[in-house]
């Protein structure tokens, strides 16, 4: 199913039947080739058929064409990514632009992303070298606070032993003599250290791991950095630590450089001079402030050059999403033996005939093609496609029948049904117009901002909820229609349409509504009387009421259904369905089930007192048996006799004549060795309504055992299904009964303490349970059990729904938000 917005170009839309369709064949030249399939795409009104399935999608002719729009959505992806990165959005194109070719926009792509590839490599490197900077400097800093500590406390502690000596020595002296020290290096220590950050997590187990690996034999000192610091690696912000190793020896040294990679330690050399120290913080910083601003500076061109591909991104993805869709189907083509023509087969509406044939001279013009494409229609036997002509009002009702299964051609569509009864059967069920105006209100939020909410992308149940705007907006406008009939606001009565019928008795009566009232006046006029709200009698006379009124309208829709069959056999010229399954059917059903619903409406309009269970059960364990006080009208056991051997007759009517007529036309036309060719729209509407199955071998056993279950299903499920009807009463109970007891229980409880916040308290939990139970959770329940009625209580009287959707090659399905 397609869904058509545009206006004067289709014939008024027409849901009862799917479109007429054809095969076509296109034939067409080389070099207009690609201009057609573009031109046919904008029309979007025919669905290609793959000519070359047996091949593999490299080996078709235009796998190189479609490598390279691969290439190009891998590009504009790379785009997309980095703007998202960036906070830039793509903005909507400008009218000024000129078109672009296919090879231009390749070539321009494939420089924009050299470009930009190669400002993303030198900004890492840039940023690498910068965050590498930061590190260095933050070790000398603190490193050097580590020499600095060191070297006060040593100059302090020899001052002290200075102080402390008789001697003349004083700091400068050394403890070895020169001359020793030369003469004896074995007594020589040189401690050697190295310097970096540790991950601070990570430097307990770096502490401990030091020290078992050199036996302790090191000297660790580790100062933490106050703010995290981007790691060159990883280019995340890590809190880290400055740590300071001293050991003695070589063999230690390449144990800890081991363990510094092992924990992912950044190492950086730093000079024992204080002074060096100082000066390579003033360099370093001096570089910092440099890089700083040369990154500054490839941000701001990059952002340039995102935001000049932000301005044309849209247009470029269009572009590249058409080419990629058009050389597809072009692979679907097959190619003429002379290889100077492209032949092409599909479905199209017999109403899209003049737009193709006009989008083939356009295109043929265009190209400035010395040969003109050839159209033609095939004659064929396949079954073409379904295709109905639907708005955004018609659409979300013929989702809810293609859910279930996409009609086959051209039978007859219970979508055109649904878009009444669906909702109906809803409000029947939900019936109450106060939570009808809540829901009212909601769709209209829906319904005010639909343009915005279409260009939006939403989550998946609010997607859902405004994609079935227009079913919710119709199941509001029936609930308030039932509300009114059940005569109910939030479980409240109000007298509406005039003054109940029923008064007091006696003023005594007064203070009670459960007994002595007498009527009065006319009959209320319109729903139930608000005096039955709150009366004893209440819930026996809602339950008779609703319970009866399910039972009309579900035979009343069955009714429909199996009229729906008597016309989709009419239409095929299928007169073994019509004489065989159509009218053993009417009868078995309204024998039963009709004549229930004629004593509903008689006992109703009569006022009698007949015990209706007991007339349907006698009617089959004692149809002989005298009615009595149950009888409604003259003549009524005679008629109970008939209507009971008419049904008995239509079981083996729906069973036996059917398989013997279909095996006497399979043989009637196997002994036929050449018929006269049929009209293309007949062959397709006999093929499609071929109830055999079979083009080859008649299997007459098949056939019988077909028939036996569907007569089986048909004959339980008319009592099954009318049974089923029933939860129109159970739901429209439960709605009704939840609906008084938060009304009774929360709000009226709460207003009769007197107290403002208990009030505020009971209005905020009665709101909360009306919108949590009543309008989500009771609208999604009615929703299904509607949904479940017309699928299978309705549907499965006519409805084959073993059809497939007709796909158009159009370019309106393509999706600029979502990659493919």
């Amino acid at each position: 199913m397609a869904e058509q917005t545009g206006g004067g170009c289709c014939p008024p839309m027409d849901l009862f039947r799917s479109e007429s369709m054809q095969l076509v064949q296109i034939i067409i030249p080389n070099e207009s080739a690609h201009r057609t399939i573009d031109y046919l795409g904008e029309i979007g009104l025919i669905q290609f058929k793959d000519l070359n399935a047996e091949k593999s999608p490299f080996q078709r002719t235009y796998a190189n064409q479609i490598k390279r729009c691969g290439e190009m959505t891998r590009k504009l992806r790379l785009f997309k990514e980095q703007m998202s990165k960036a906070g830039l959005l793509s903005s909507s194109m400008s009218a000024t632009q000129a078109d672009l070719s296919f090879d231009d926009l390749e070539v321009k792509l494939g420089e924009l992303e050299s470009e930009l590839i190669e400002m993303n490599a030198n900004g890492d490197k840039l940023q690498r070298s910068y965050n590498e900077l930061v590190e260095y400097r933050l070790v000398l800093q603190k490193s050097g606070e580590f020499f600095h500590i060191a070297q006060s406390s040593a100059e302090a502690l020899h001052r002290e032993q200075a102080s402390n000596q008789t001697g003349e020595q004083s700091l400068e002296t050394p403890l070895l003599s020169e001359q020793e020290a030369v003469t004896d290096p074995s007594k020589q220590v040189k401690l050697g250290f190295i310097t970096g950050l540790v991950p601070r997590e990570k430097s307990m187990a770096f502490e401990r791991i030091l020290f078992r690996a050199t036996r302790g034999n090191v000297y660790l000192r580790q100062a933490v950095v106050e703010e995290p610091v981007i790691d060159p690696v990883s280019g995340e912000k890590v809190e880290k630590n400055v740590f300071a190793v001293f050991f003695s020896g070589e063999r230690a040294k390449s144990k800890i450089l081991k363990i510094c990679e092992a924990f992912g330690a950044n190492r950086y050399s730093v000079p024992e001079d204080l002074g060096k120290q100082a000066q390579m913080i003033t360099e370093v910083s001096g570089r910092i402030s440099e890089l700083k601003t040369t990154i500054d500076a490839g941000l701001v061109h990059r952002g340039n050059l995102l935001q000049t591909i932000g301005e044309q991104y849209d247009r470029w993805n269009i572009l590249a999403r058409k080419e990629k869709s058009i050389y597809h189907t072009l692979n679907m083509l097959s190619i003429d033996v002379t290889k100077k023509c492209l032949v092409a087969e599909g479905w199209s509406p017999v109403f899209a005939t003049k737009q193709i044939q006009d989008a083939l001279q356009r295109a043929t013009h265009d190209s400035n093609s010395e040969v003109g494409a050839i159209f033609r229609v095939l004659r064929t036997r396949e079954m073409p496609p379904t295709y109905f002509q639907t708005n955004k009002f018609t659409s979300s009702f013929q989702d809810i029948v293609d859910a279930y299964g996409v009609a086959k051609y051209q039978e007859a569509n219970p979508g055109v049904y649904t878009i009444v009864t669906f909702p109906f059967l809803f409000a029947v069920m939900f019936g109450d117009w106060g939570h009808g105006i809540c829901l009212l209100l909601a769709t209209m939020f829906f319904l005010f901002n639909e343009k915005k909410f279409s260009s939006q992308k939403l989550g998946d149940i609010m997607e859902m909820t405004f994609g079935g705007r227009y079913v919710i907006f119709m199941m509001s406008l029936f609930s308030i229609y039932t509300g009114l009939v059940y005569n109910e606001f939030f479980s409240v009565p109000f007298e509406l349409f005039g003054k109940s019928a029923y008064g007091c008795r006696d003023p005594s009566c007064r203070d009670s509504t459960t007994a002595g009232l007498i009527k009065v006046r006319d009959t209320y006029p319109f729903g139930v009387d608000p005096a039955w709200h709150g009366s004893r009698s209440e819930l026996p006379y809602l339950n008779s009421l609703k319970m009866k009124m399910s039972i009309l309208i579900g035979v009343a829709q069955m009714n429909l259904g199996i009229i729906l069959s008597f016309f989709n056999g009419l239409f095929f010229r299928n007169g073994v369905n019509i004489w065989c399954q159509f009218v053993p059917q009417m009868i078995f059903l309204n024998a039963l089930f009709g004549y229930l619903s004629v004593l509903i409406i008689m006992k109703w309009c009569t006022g009698s007192k007949a015990d209706l269970y007991h007339v349907m059960i006698y009617m089959f364990l004692g149809p002989t048996d005298e009615l009595g006080e149950n009888q409604l009208f003259p003549g009524q056991k005679m008629t109970q006799l008939v209507l009971l051997l008419s049904a008995l007759v239509a079981v083996p009517w729906m069973l036996f004549p059917k398989p013997f007529l279909l095996k006497a036309q399979h043989e009637r036309h196997q002994g036929q060795s050449y018929t006269a060719l049929q009209e293309a729209e007949e062959s397709l509407l006999v093929e499609s309504n071929d109830d055999s199955g079979h083009h080859g071998e008649f299997e007459f056993s098949e056939i019988f055992v077909h028939q036996l279950i569907h007569t089986i299903e048909f004959v339980l499920g008319a009592v099954s299904n009318t049974a089923s009807y029933l939860r129109l009463w159970a739901l429209s109970l439960a709605h009704s009964e939840l609906s008084s007891v938060f009304y009774e229980k929360v709000l009226l409880l709460a207003w009769g303490y007197n107290n403002i916040i208990i009030l505020i308290v009971g209005i905020i939990v009665f709101v909360f349970a009306t919108v949590g139970v009543l309008l989500v959770m009771e609208t999604l329940s009615a929703f299904l059990h509607a949904l479940r009625l017309h699928w299978v209580e309705f549907q499965n009287k006519f409805y084959e729904g073993d059809g497939y959707k007709f796909s158009p090659f159009s370019f309106k399905l393509i999706d600029v938000g979502e990659d493919e």
